[in-house]
């Protein structure tokens, strides 16, 4: 009787420290986001990153870079519904938007370097986390010269919103209760780093947040491998291990509940790293994930009125439109299908082979390749 009362104690306080590894996990990225947003200066900082795009492939690349310092696809998406109310060409925010599906993923990646002490782990981590970005790069490699040549998206995304424009506000920002949960602590870490201010305070908290990470992925993937047996590890696979309709299908719910794809993706690392999910097994939530962040733009639009209501859910609307085609299309071709998987695990391969490849590809294609390119048409 007694060895069963401390099972059940061992067990109660090991998803006790589980959840709150989650609770720093979540802290750490909003901690990170929060001092991307202070350094670049957040979406003023993404509307003049944006004031650069001068055609369809520097708006790509601007709109990825965006998303990669303010760490946050729904804000910059956000900014790019307001730009386009304000005047900003749609031809010129449907590359933004593409852009931003890139840049976002980056999160993820980051969170997998919490695993790069193990090199097992953090192939699996890594593989799992760029499966994400291969995905989308394929998608922009498919439909932007689609949309350059013909205007698909535009077309099919005006003639809706022609339909269901009005005046009626659907957003629902009060809602997301990931953002309060987080941000006492959040606001910790800042004050922590109250000695510092301006673009110094945004580099500490990324730091800071970088380095929770490190510390709460770690240790987590050494819980959830105890604690997943078993009944446990039975729902967490029901919910997103069974089929790619239910993986989809759960990341988008999760993503449209919580209004952030950065979010519920990096969650989905730690457990491919421990090996509870493989990368296959984690790649229709990510694409769900992908779906389900479409909100944010969409309720952004939603609550614009007057003239620019009809072009500002147009872009939303090719926003929705992208991510749910490119995953019916890619997804459901099985040489596509396969291609983002195979590249993922090749990438991961050689970064848990040579570290410095995996970093150098993080720099260069979220931040470098994008920066250059900014400064060359500045």
């Amino acid at each position: 009787m007694r060895s069963s009362a401390n099972s059940g104690l061992y067990k109660f306080l090991n998803w006790a420290a589980i959840a709150l590894l989650v609770y720093l996990v979540l802290v750490a990225v909003s901690t990170v986001s929060g001092g991307f947003k202070i350094a670049s200066g957040g979406s003023e900082g993404a509307k003049e990153i944006f004031a650069f795009a001068t055609n369809p492939f520097v708006a790509l690349l601007l709109g990825a870079l965006a998303t990669a310092l303010v760490q946050s696809s729904s804000t910059v998406t956000s900014v790019i519904v307001g730009l386009v109310a304000g005047g900003l060409p749609i031809h010129i925010a449907i590359p933004m938007v593409m852009g931003a599906n890139i840049g976002t993923t980056i999160t993820n990646t980051l969170v997998s370097i919490g695993h790069i002490r193990n090199k097992e782990e953090f192939q699996r981590a890594f593989a799992a986390s760029t499966v994400h970005d291969f995905f989308n790069l394929i998608a922009v490699a498919i439909f932007l010269p689609l949309e350059i040549m013909f205007g698909i998206l535009q077309k099919l995304a005006a003639s809706l919103s022609h339909i269901f424009v009005g005046d009626a506000d659907l957003s629902l920002k009060s809602y997301n209760f990931i953002k309060p949960l987080v941000k006492p602590a959040v606001g910790l870490v800042k004050d922590a780093l109250g000695f510092l201010d301006g673009k110094a305070l945004g580099i500490a908290m990324v730091v800071a947040g970088i380095g929770l990470i490190l510390f709460a992925v770690t240790a987590l993937g050494k819980l959830l491998k105890k604690a997943l047996v078993g009944t446990a590890k039975d729902i967490l696979h029901s919910a997103i291990g069974r089929g790619p309709i239910a993986g989809i299908g759960s990341g988008a719910a999760v993503t449209i509940m919580v209004q952030s794809s950065s979010t519920t993706t990096s969650l989905m690392i730690p457990l491919a790293g421990s090996g509870v999910f493989n990368t296959r097994q984690i790649y229709p939530f990510t694409l769900g994930a992908n779906i389900g962040t479409t909100i944010t733009a969409l309720l952004a639009a939603t609550s614009i009125t007057g003239p620019a209501a009809e072009v500002a859910l147009t872009i939303a609307l090719v926003h929705v439109m992208f991510n749910v085609f490119a995953v019916a299309l890619i997804y459901g071709v099985p040489v596509l299908r396969e291609l983002p998987i195979t590249l993922a695990e090749k990438l991961a391969h050689i970064g848990a082979n040579n570290k410095s490849a995996a970093l150098g590809y993080v720099l260069g294609s979220f931040f470098i390749l994008p920066g250059i390119i900014m400064m060359a048409v500045r």
